[in-house]
């Protein structure tokens, strides 16, 4: 049996061992990971775990070779190769036709539509491109190994010469990436950003209600407020809107928000919120809450509307913005400068409300998703304020970057789950997945309450580097319930796959990955705040409503009149 003419002088151009890994990366990367994906994700993800795999086996079969190993040459070495070859063809197909069936089976899950029949054409279509980019890439750079080694050979010896062309071709390849190509791609997302932020200055009317920033009263200018922060300051639930839900008396709600033109520094910008705060008479509140946002500004409105709403307005918010580029950008080039930020603004409100009366001062909260839940917890150190704790906070959907989330996962009770841990003798920290279980009967809540809420299928909490050689803890034992249960660990591909999940985090109902409800939020506030006034048919009432009302901000893409 003779393979036709065409297909050989194909395949010759090609390392086997390449394209064998190559194939069983691609088939694997088929598999389901914490997220559903459609097609083109699906594709774009095997074609990269097909470039990848291949470049792991040329990596291998280059190594073989330097070491001076030779395959037997034999008879059966053809047929050998022939097998090889359709073993991966069959695994190649085999996966492809349980594809839409293993998606289904995250989106069941998640009460999400099935996919349609032809989802595995398109995306063996798909894969195709990202494959090719990468596969020949990695044969340019193979290119300019051996041309270094070529020039190299006439001063050193053959392997010496192989070696250096290697590192030589590493430096540079690394060099523009990082720093010519990566940079000015960065460099150029911050540009565009801020020019887009500036534009949002010129664009919409400003808060009619006093108590809001970038009011006529409002110390702070509505045009130096970034895009996001004016959706913070002038959407929410107001006095009325209050009243007509729960249907008692209610305050008007306070948000304070600082933009990143509002003043010239950090230091300064932190004392502008806090004079604003002061002049909205925030500290007269029962509740303070210091929010820290995404880079942009942008504040879950789940998370603050749900407690503007149980406290009757009787609460107060303030938000400072520290980045123009959008939250995963702001993670990869500039993290600390969002602990910087909150640092700043943690210092200048809690330095002030410790010279306040006991008695008369509201409780203090700090607040903050995915990336602001990063910065939150980094904004203080808890032996420094032992001697006055703030009262609690409420960190949401923390990356995997995290410190004391990574710290108190680490270190929680044995047999707990990563997924859902329990730490120490949780009076201080505990943990949650969807809003409910922060109350533990017989374990009172101590001074100060920490509640980090998680999604099992949140990528932006679960992703872990080490995925790339070992199997997470997430996957050892039970697992969440918006986890498939066929999910399943392989070295390199969930590491790819949950690196494409990450991208995907907030592209899923309410409730599942990094996209966290307002009925989640309500019974973790209820469970820090203790909010009066309410039972378990007020609050279920509650959550509809909330509910809704965010569904149909969501839908007009615009906040709630004013």
């Amino acid at each position: 049996m003779q393979l036709p003419t065409w297909l050989k002088r194909l395949l010759d151009g090609f390392s086997d061992m390449g394209l064998v890994v190559g194939a069983v990366l691609f088939a694997l990367a088929l598999t389901p990971s914490l997220l559903p994906r459609d097609a083109l994700v699906q594709g774009v993800l095997s074609g990269c775990a097909f470039g990848i795999g291949y470049g792991i086996g040329v990596s291998l079969e280059w190594l073989w070779a330097y070491m001076g190993f030779k395959l037997p040459a034999s008879r059966y070495t053809y047929w050998l190769k022939l097998a090889a070859a359709v073993g991966c063809v069959v695994l190649m197909v085999a996966c492809l036709y349980q594809t839409a069936g293993w998606q289904n089976s995250v989106r069941a899950v998640m009460g999400l539509e099935p996919v349609e029949a032809r989802h595995p054409i398109w995306v063996v279509l798909i894969a195709i491109v990202p494959a090719a980019i990468l596969i020949y890439l990695g044969k340019l750079l193979a290119y300019g190994v051996a041309v270094v080694s070529r020039w190299l050979v006439r001063f050193v010896p053959r392997r010496v010469a192989l070696v250096g062309s290697l590192v030589v071709v590493g430096i540079v390849a690394i060099t523009l990436v990082n720093g010519v190509l990566m940079r000015g791609a960065l460099r150029a997302a911050d540009e565009f950003f801020l020019r887009l932020d500036g534009v949002a200055g010129q664009f919409g009317d400003p808060p009619q209600i006093a108590l809001r920033s970038g009011s006529a009263a409002s110390l702070i200018a509505w045009s130096s407020i970034g895009r996001d922060g004016r959706i913070y300051a002038n959407s929410g639930p107001s006095k009325a809107d209050i009243e007509t839900v729960i249907g008692r008396p209610a305050l008007e709600p306070i948000r304070v928000s600082v933009g990143l033109r509002s003043a010239p520094t950090t230091e300064a910008r932190a004392e502008l919120a806090l004079a604003e705060l002061k002049r909205t008479g925030a500290f007269d509140r029962s509740v303070l809450v210091i929010v820290t946002p995404v880079g942009t500004g942008w504040v879950d409105p789940a998370g603050m509307d749900t407690l503007e709403y149980l406290l009757a307005g009787d609460v107060a918010s303030v938000s400072l913005q520290y980045s123009y580029l959008l939250s995963p950008l702001s993670l990869l080039v500039e993290p600390d400068y969002g602990i910087e930020a909150a640092e700043a603004l943690f210092n200048a409100v809690y330095d002030y409300w410790t010279t306040l009366p006991h008695a008369s001062r509201p409780r203090l909260y700090l607040s903050g998703l995915s990336l602001g839940a990063h910065a939150s917890q980094a904004s203080t150190q808890f032996f420094d304020v032992l001697q006055d704790p703030f009262q609690g906070a409420l960190w949401v959907g923390p990356p995997f970057t995290s410190g004391v989330w990574r710290w108190a996962t680490n270190n929680r009770r044995p047999g707990t789950p990563e997924w859902l841990p329990s730490f120490g003798n949780r009076t201080v920290i505990r943990f949650t997945n969807q809003g409910s279980g922060l109350t533990i009967a017989d374990v009172p809540w101590g001074p100060m309450r920490i509640a980090f809420m998680q999604h099992a299928s949140d990528p932006i909490v679960f992703f872990d580097y080490a995925t790339l050689h070992r199997a997470p803890d997430w996957l050892k034992g039970q697992r969440g319930a918006d986890v498939s249960p066929i999910l399943n660990w392989y070295p390199v591909v969930t590491f790819l796959q949950l690196a494409m999940d990450m991208a995907l985090a907030l592209d899923v109902p309410p409730g599942y990955g990094h996209n966290y409800s307002a009925d989640n939020y309500i019974d973790a506030w209820m469970a820090l705040v203790e909010p009066p006034g309410w039972d378990a048919a007020a609050l279920a009432r509650l959550k509809v409503e909330v509910a809704a009302r965010l569904a149909a901000v969501h839908q007009d893409k615009s906040p709630v009149p004013k």
